[in-house]
């Protein structure tokens, strides 16, 4: 299994607009964070996490020409803002066959796709519009895509919002947690590899910062655990990185991270 993190930024990316600080000014790639996302590859299948407004960007940066799933973790903007470009690989052998792409969410997830891209679903579609097949899964339950089982990771981003995070085989990708039950930790046991987010180094009311994300990496012990869905308050790669405890990184954008199935 090959896990490549698409983009390891939160919502405004990094460099942010306007921003001067000295990781927005940064000339080391590994300080530029497109939106948070990233691609497994296992047994010849490749499977999307999130598509935010990068999506493009970061199908056509990575050579991606085709995808068997996309798994959407929730529904805000920075993580489904880019769905309309999955029209793309509707046409990839235009104009022989159309391929619908397949979008696996939460109920809540899918009401916010349907809403916000409400012409993929019309009884009259124009010419054009994103072919979509969106699943909505329950989280409770492992699902499978193309014989591949998912155990989906639920917790919450705000007192508000809940989130998916997804547990492949021994890689487990949560972004976007706050909260998360003792109950779905015990999904994460035996997880080699975990990324999980962390938005800076104070607190933050709807994002773990980094002390909270290292202690569930402490309580889940992975072999490895990446951080990801981070600010430019998260400081320069080359500073922050050797911080961290032994076998914890910083993801990148790009970064690849190979796994034994």
């Amino acid at each position: 299994m090959k896990l490549t993190f698409l983009g390891t930024g939160t919502s405004q990316g990094v460099p942010v607009i306007g921003c001067r600080c000295a990781v927005c000014m940064s000339d080391d790639a590994r300080d530029h964070r497109l939106r948070t996302s990233a691609m497994v590859e296992i047994n010849h299948l490749r499977f999307v996490i999130d598509a935010g407004p990068d999506f493009r960007y970061q199908m056509l940066r990575e050579g991606v020409s085709h995808i068997d799933a996309i798994l959407l973790t929730h529904e805000h903007k920075d993580h489904i803002g880019g769905l309309d470009d999955v029209r793309a690989f509707n046409f990839v052998d235009y104009p022989r066959e159309i391929h619908r792409v397949d979008i696996y969410a939460s109920p809540e997830t899918a009401t916010g796709v349907r809403k916000d891209f409400d012409y993929a679903f019309a009884r009259d579609k124009y010419r054009g519009v994103p072919e979509i097949e969106l699943h909505e899964i329950d989280t409770a339950h492992p699902f499978r895509v193309k014989g591949i089982e998912i155990i989906p990771v639920e917790g919450q981003h705000s007192p508000r919002f809940r989130v998916t995070g997804y547990r492949i085989g021994k890689l487990a990708y949560l972004t976007d947690f706050k909260q998360i039950s003792e109950e779905e930790i015990r999904k994460l046991e035996g997880v080699e590899v975990l990324v999980v987010n962390a938005l800076r180094f104070e607190r933050h009311d709807s994002h773990f910062n980094v002390a909270e994300a290292l202690e569930l990496i402490r309580r889940v012990s992975p072999k490895r655990a990446f951080l990801t869905h981070m600010s430019h308050d998260i400081g320069l790669y080359t500073v922050t990185n050797p911080t961290l405890p032994e076998g914890v990184s910083l993801a990148y954008d790009r970064l690849t991270v190979e796994i034994d199935d």
